[in-house]
This record gives structure tokens, sequence and C-alpha cells, in this order.
């Protein structure tokens, strides 16, 4: 591939001057003539009964136009995986966050104020708090109707025999691990507009990550609502982060259609910072029990795993990630026998959504951890350790996975030379180094029954390009690499490529920007139809010159014979051609691209991706043994990219999913007392910063996935998997303590150097 010209090389991301000059159009500057404003009443109990709820004063004050409640939302509508959700909850709240009543006026001010005047009487009931208790017989009901607060859902993967393989193992390790609820922290909120026409048709402005799905979320509640066979139209602004966060419906949109109804103008919701936190939805907390065995030699012998999960008060996606824990629980390494079982529980906490990573940060957490313990038992150094059991290309894993590009030894030793692995670890003194690997999906992954993504080409009579595609635009610069794709392909320059996004009545259908899998399959989708329209064009121009098609090529915007360089026209000329032709043609192509991956069986095997993609990092840290405070002083991030069509993007993720990674080890937690979120601000919750990245190189390792576009396979989400484990193992090295809960913070790190203390102390007095 030594000849592409825009494939492989860093070009800016195309939506970056609109951005930094203000010309980007957020879902905060769009403005409707005559837009009404939406607010919402929230719960003020994680678990209570309403009594009474009075909106007579609100609907008085002068500017407010609607005021509605649980009572306007028709047919007892329920949205969420489990249909369980209503949007206005009525009877009984389950969660701080249960909207109660909503209201639309002039103004955002005068909507905040009418909020206020809505009376409301509760009668507290007993909240439930933690799974684990939550689990037991007896404990109160989040969902009354339901006899458990169990999820009924088959999380249960065998493969193998595994107690047959504890009793062959040599050495076996068992411990628990718990990680925390954290959030999105996009910096753009949460926010639409509903707009209705006079047809009763609507169009939703949004920051949605799944326009697709949506659309169809909505359609259905149209119907609900009494708008059955409605269109339904999204237009996508621009979208200020997303990494899970939109990739469901909430209930705020669904109250801005009911307002949008009322009232027959368009209803604006912007969510607070404060909002942000507490009415969306963060990565679940898990607790997961964990044993890993091997041999002699080390050569892993089995895998057990146990997980309870947090579902909160409703389901949302977060109630899904027991599937993709499935993976690194199964593939991560080669592991013959495998055990997993999952439960997702209600409690009256928040209800959990997808974020960058999807469940396999937790899962990857405790299987990294337990593997370094697993190495200290068997004697063996944990690079060795994980270097005898890596995955390979050809493989097929236990879920039955099959392993096409994988360059998981070579990242190992890109991390191994750069950390000087063999120098430093074991070397104590306040400072060590660890290091975690990563599997995850890099070629789609079919949680639904379609995975594919459309892409519509037309050129027009100058060689410029229209490229419309179902992939959506939440900063990581799908744009940018599918106009490399179509460019690369077409022989033009990128600048001649605009690329359309962001509107459902004019782009084809996609599933949605999650797993990792818009390089990978909107890159193959608009690969697929650029392919159709330069085997037009070439045969236009070969018959202008009397040549083969096959002997054509097209360079920089030129059409030429590779047999007789004499023999060019420019592509613009190939084009008017064509179209001042008698009867007249235009260039357009359509390609649709599912990949040919699978839906797990009813034992959850299948082969979940088309490819799949690996990583390593590395860590060095310094731990300061008065203050328990860590400091990263090197981080090595190496990943199996495939190929990368934007080096200078692809380490960008790389780097942000680092950072993301470190926030998740070291700091980031909500902290919920009886339900109520106590930190849900950018001053208490502790993301990182600018001034808190650690020396981070990225390393990009090729390995040339033949199923992806010019060998491309998907970076998104990986860049955070295994960051915590990571660190962990490397505090490990320097001070001897294993933190077992996420996060590490300096007061875990203190307290656990005390207890090693007091316990170094008792076994010498003995």
């Amino acid at each position: 591939m030594s000849d592409l010209t825009t494939v492989g090389k860093k070009i800016t991301k195309r939506d970056a001057p609109l951005k930094v000059t203000g010309g980007a159009l957020y879902i905060q500057d769009m403005k409707i003539p005559g837009m009404l404003y939406g607010g919402i009443l929230y719960g003020q109990y994680a678990h209570a009964k309403i009594l009474k709820l009075d909106t007579t004063r609100a609907e008085r004050l002068p500017g407010v136009m609607a005021v509605i409640t649980a009572a306007d939302v028709p047919n007892d509508f329920r949205f969420g995986i489990m249909k369980d959700n209503p949007p206005l909850k009525g009877g009984r709240v389950r969660s701080t966050r249960d909207e109660i009543a909503a209201v639309a006026a002039v103004s955002a001010e005068i909507a905040a104020a009418a909020l206020e005047l809505i009376e409301v009487e509760y009668e507290e009931l007993p909240g439930i708090f933690d799974p684990l208790e939550a689990m037991k017989e007896g404990a109160p009901l989040v969902h009354e109707e339901m006899k458990s607060n169990i999820l009924k859902m088959p999380w249960k993967l065998v493969c193998g025999d595994v107690e047959a393989a504890k009793k062959e193992s040599a050495y076996v390790v068992s411990d628990t691990f718990r990680t925390q609820w954290v959030t999105h922290c996009c910096l753009g909120t949460s926010g639409c507009i509903a707009v209705f026409d006079t047809g009763n048709n609507l169009t939703m402005y949004s920051n949605t990550q799944i326009p697709s799905l949506a659309q169809n979320d909505y359609i259905e509640a149209l119907a609900a609502f009494g708008l059955k066979g409605r269109r339904v139209r999204i237009i996508q602004c621009t979208i200020g982060g997303g990494f899970g966060s939109k990739l469901d419906t909430y209930a705020y949109e669904y109250i801005a259609i009911l307002l949008a109804m009322k009232t027959r103008k368009p209803v604006k919701f912007i969510f607070s910072r404060e909002e942000e936190f507490f009415a969306t939805s963060p990565r679940q907390c898990s607790i997961t029990k964990i044993s890993q065995g091997c041999d002699k030699d080390g050569r892993l012998t089995f895998r057990e795993v146990e997980m309870v999960l947090d579902n909160g008060a409703y389901t949302s996606w977060g109630a899904t990630t027991p599937s993709v824990m499935m993976m690194p629980i199964s593939s991560l390494y080669k592991v013959p026998n495998i055990k997993y079982v999952a439960q997702c529980v209600y409690t009256n906490n928040t209800y959990s959504q997808a974020m960058r990573g999807y469940g396999n940060p937790q899962a990857t957490f405790a299987i990294e951890s337990s593997l370094d313990q697993l190495a200290e038992k068997a004697g063996l150094d944990p690079y060795e350790l994980r270097f005898r059991n890596a995955n390979e290309p050809g493989e097929l894993t236990p879920q039955n996975f099959q392993i096409t590009s994988c360059g998981m030894k070579e990242c190992m030793a890109e991390v191994v030379k750069r950390l000087d692995w063999k120098g430093k670890k074991g070397n104590g003194n306040g400072r060590g180094v660890g290091m975690a690997s990563l599997i995850h999906v890099g070629g789609g992954a079919r949680v639904y029954k379609s995975d594919g993504c459309g892409t519509i080409i037309k050129m027009d009579d100058r060689g410029k390009v229209d490229v419309m595609t179902g992939a959506t635009e939440i900063g990581q610069g799908s744009e940018t690499v599918i106009a490399q794709i179509v460019a690369e392909v077409l022989g033009v320059n990128i600048d001649d490529i605009n690329v359309i996004n962001n509107d459902t009545d004019v782009c084809p259908w996609d599933v949605g920007a999650h797993a990792s899998r818009t390089t990978f399959v909107a890159g193959n989708s608009a690969l697929g139809a650029a392919q159709k329209i330069r085997e037009k064009m070439l045969a236009v121009a070969a018959q202008n010159m009397g040549e083969a098609p096959a002997s054509m090529d097209i360079k920089n915007g030129v059409v030429f014979s590779m047999q007789d360089k004499e023999k060019s026209m420019p592509l613009s000329k190939v084009l008017r051609k064509v179209h001042y032709s008698p009867g007249g043609k235009m260039f357009t192509a359509e390609h649709f691209y599912d990949p040919p991956n699978e839906n797990f069986n009813k034992e959850f095997k299948g082969n979940l991706s088309v490819s799949y993609a690996y990583g390593v990092h590395g860590v060095e840290v310094e731990v300061d043994r008065e203050t328990g405070q860590v400091k990263i002083l090197n981080y090595i991030a190496a990943h199996d990219v495939g190929k990368a069509i934007n080096p200078m993007l692809l380490e960008g993720q790389i780097y942000g999913g680092g950072l993301m990674g470190i926030g998740y080890a070291l700091g980031e937690t909500m902290i919920y007392e009886k339900g109520h979120l106590k930190n849900g601000n950018f001053l208490d919750y502790k993301m990182p910063t600018a001034k808190d990245v650690p020396p981070v190189q990225a390393v990009i390792v090729e390995t040339d996935e033949q199923a992806g576009p010019f060998g491309a396979k998907g970076i998104g989400e990986p860049g955070l998997v295994p960051t915590a484990p990571a660190i962990a193992n490397a505090i490990y090295d320097a001070v001897g303590v294993r933190i077992r809960d996420l996060p590490i913070t300096p007061e875990k790190v203190l307290r656990a150097l005390q207890e090693k203390a007091q316990a170094d102390t008792g076994r010498s007095g003995a």
C-alpha cells in the first residue's frame, strides 16, 4: 500500500475549523421561531409513594404554556430495553432521577420558576442501594409487580470442564474485585428540540449517537401517543462528546415530544451540568469474583467468573454489558475452560447506560489483576505468563470467536522494550511497572439483527463528491476517515469530498456509533459505494481513450492509461462527457455493508465480530509511602489497529482513551448516599485535566486485517480497557499492596500500606 495518497496519512479532522472558530452548531445553539423551553421536576426520594401532585400554581404562572404529568402519557407508554421506564412517573418514584412532572414555557427562567410551584407530597419507602442486599429474600422490591429484584436474563457461559481443570491445575488464585459508578463527562450536555409540522410529522434536533434506532423509538412512541404512521426525521447537531451516553433514548426526549404535541410549538430541552450528572446514565458498577489457574509450565487451564451488576431502577443498555463482558472472560488469552455467570439487579440507584468499553473495563480489571496474582503464585514474570498464553492469528476461542489478525505479542514486545520492563520490574523503592492486555471487537459487533451501514455517493460534473453515510460523527473523526477512504478509491483530492451524516431524511440506515465499529463497518460501506463509481468512471474513460478498463487508473483527479501515460483526461471532463451525452447519465452508487459476524446462540457462542482488536498497556508509577499518592511516570499504549487510516486521529483516540482510563483507575467515582448523588459537578467529580496528563506513548501496530477497509479495524473503545489493571499491577510492583476496588485513591493505598506494615510486623514478631 505504499502508493496510497490519502489513506495512512495524518489529515486534520474535517470539522476542526468549525469547532475552533465557533462555527459548529451544537444543540445549545439551536433556536426555532416560537420555540418553548422545557423543564423537568425530579423526585425528592429514591423510593416513595406520590400521595399528592398539584400543578395548579405552575399552570397559572404567566408564560407557562403546558404542564404535564404521568396522567398525560398515553397508553401507559414505557421505553428502555425491558420497557420498564415511563417518561413521567405516577404513583411511585424508584430513584432520585425519576421524572414526575414537566413544563414548557416561553423562557428557561419561567420554566424553572414553574417547577418550584408544583406541590408534591410523598410517603418515603425503604430503599435498597446495595445489589447484594437487593438479591436477598425479603428485600424491598424496586418494581412491586415483580417477584424479585434480579433480572430474568440467562447470562451464563460454559466452555469445557472448569471443575476438572481446577483439579489438574498446579496453581490457582481466587479474589474479588469491585468497580464504581463513573460517568461520561461530555463537554456538551444532553438536549433536543421536538417540532411537529402541520401533518403531525415529527422532526427531532438531537445529539443522539443512534439516529436510525432513535428514529424507530420515536415512531413507536408516536404510535402510542395516537400518531401512528407519521414520519420522524432526526437532524443531528454537532455532538460535544458521546462515549456511549447517547446510545439510548431518555425520558426528556419523550417529554419534549409530548409537550410539543400539546402546545403545537417547538419544545427545547437542554440539561444543566448538574442534570447531566444525575439524570443521564453512567457506567455500571460491578462486583466480580474470579478464579484462574495454570499448569506447572504457566499455561492457563481455566477461568471462572461470577459477577453482580447494579442495574439501577430501570433497564437501559447497562443490562446488556454482561454479554460484552463474556468477550475478555472467554477469549483474552488462550484459556480452554471457562465458566461465567452474571446477574443484573434492580436497586433504587440511578440506572446504567453504555460507556466507552461497554463492560470490558470492569471485566478486564478483574482478569488482568488476577493474572498478576497467578504469575506471582506460579513464580513467573507477569509478562512471561501473558506471552505464553497470548492470542494468535487463526485461533478459535472457546466462545467461537474466529481470530484473524492479531498483534497481541507484538504489542507486548513494544511495551516491554519501551518500559525497560526487565530492568525495572521488581526493583521496589516505591517505583514499579505493570502491564495489562485487552481484546475488543474491531470488526463490528452483532448486537442487533443487523450490524450494517449504508452509503450513497454522487458526483457532479466537476468532480466534486457528496458522500451520504449513516455513520455518526461524535468527535472521533469518522467523517474524516470516510472522506479519506472515498478520496483514495476515486483518485480525487480529499477537499473534493463532502460528507453528509446528520439527517435521516438524506442519510441511509446505520446501527449507530458504538462497539468501535464505525471505521470498519461504515468504512467498508463507503469503500463499496466508491468502488462502484470508480468502475463506472474507468469504463467511460477507457471507451473514450480506446483502452481496456483494467488498464486505467485515477490519481489526483486525472484518469490515465497505465499502458500509455500520454493517454489521460481530467476526471471532470470524463464526468461531463457522460452528463452531456445523449440521454445523459449521473455517477451515483449505493452500498450497504453488513459484516458477516454472528448473533450469539442460546449458549452465548458465536463469532460476534469479523475481527478483534488487541492491545497492551504498560505503566511505570511512583507511590509516595507517606501519602499514598500515585504518580504515573511513563505510560505506553500499544494497539493492534490493522491499518491506520489516519494515524493522527488514531493516536488521539489512544491518548484520549488512556487518560479516560487513568481517571477511571485513580480518581473518578460517583458518590451516592441513599440514591442521592453528592458530587454531581466538575469540582467534586475528580476527572483528570490537561495538567494531569502523564508522558504517553501511543504505539501503532499494524497487522493488515483482510476484511477491513484498507486493512483497518476499530480502535475507539480499546484505549481505556486495560488502563486500570495496568496501574494496579504497577502499584503492587512498587509497594507490594494490591487495591481490588476502583478508584485507587491515595486513602486506599495508604490504608493498604498501613495494614501491610502491621501484618509484616506481626509476622516478624512471631
